[in-house]
């Protein structure tokens, strides 16, 4: 993807941490690799439908001194093509790197199975916990939310965490007082503070915390006892998290493992689906 100037654009960005805004610009840029290495400040920003301070704070954030330097780099490493119309002869578009980066995620996500011990000893601590809290705040809400709906198909009780607030900790105290031992967190960037207090809060109260975040080193590893990292794509004007979900999913499969009624809480939700007339065939 590399050997076109949206490939090299797209790999300029990778590995930055961008604010929404300055996804956006990317995002046009991407779009206008031919032109992007002779656009102004100004005219990047009109483009992209943003300030043009945003344009300048963008080109900091990618390590340059400000957008002259960004602009100079790019007129080295990323000129276009001579005689390429725009789309025309580029290889893959914004929207096609977007899936291929995914892709690549899911894939080093089954390098990383390749050793299931992980995953195996977080599926036997969630199982043995009565109940079970998962929590997602913000951009994870939506993980904890599908891993949730499907863990209480066989698990006796989970219990969704997914609103901040004084009435989180209110909420981890309940499970505790009935019986939880382990949290199920999926943290997403960008990590709200109110994720990082809430593991903190849930170790101090004796949860061991089971955490799926986008690398080892995001923020919230310091107040996890098992973190399994799944990366997530940024290549869009918003993350997209394949394989956390994969991740999620995979970890359902290792905690119906450790709970031997699962199998008959599946097949005893299947009969009453099918005699409610639930699903439409």
């Amino acid at each position: 993807m590399s050997d076109n100037p949206a490939g090299r654009l797209q790999a300029l960005f990778e590995g930055h941490r961008l604010t929404p805004t300055q996804r956006r610009i990317a995002h046009c840029m991407v779009r206008r690799a031919a032109d992007a290495p002779f656009l102004s400040s100004v005219e990047l920003a009109e483009l992209a439908g943003v300030s043009q301070p945003s344009v300048t704070r963008f080109a900091v954030a990618l390590g340059f001194d400000g957008y002259p330097a960004l602009r100079r780099h790019l007129r080295e490493v990323a000129p276009p093509g001579p005689g390429t119309a725009e789309g025309e002869g580029e290889g893959p578009n914004e929207y096609q790197q977007a899936v291929l980066a995914e892709i690549e995620n899911l894939r080093h996500l089954a390098g990383l199975l390749a050793d299931p011990g992980p995953v195996e000893q977080a599926g036997r601590l969630l199982a043995r916990s009565r109940p079970l809290p998962v929590l997602g705040l913000r951009a994870a809400s939506s993980q904890a939310r599908g891993f949730a709906y499907f863990a209480a198909k066989v698990h006796p009780d989970v219990r969704l965490l997914d609103e901040a607030g004084s009435m989180l900790t209110d909420r981890v105290d309940a499970a505790v007082r009935a019986g939880a031992t382990a949290l199920l967190c999926f943290a997403l960037p960008r990590h709200p503070r109110e994720v990082v207090e809430a593991l903190e809060y849930a170790r101090a109260a004796g949860l061991a915390v089971v955490t799926v975040a986008e690398s080892a080193f995001a923020p919230v590893a310091a107040h996890s006892d098992l973190l399994i990292p799944a990366a997530v794509g940024t290549g869009l004007a918003f993350d997209t998290a394949c394989a956390p979900m994969m991740l999620g999913r995979v970890l359902l499969e290792a905690m119906a493992d450790g709970l031997p009624d699962a199998q008959a809480r599946l097949e005893e939700f299947d009969a009453k689906a099918a005699a409610r007339g639930l699903f439409v065939e």
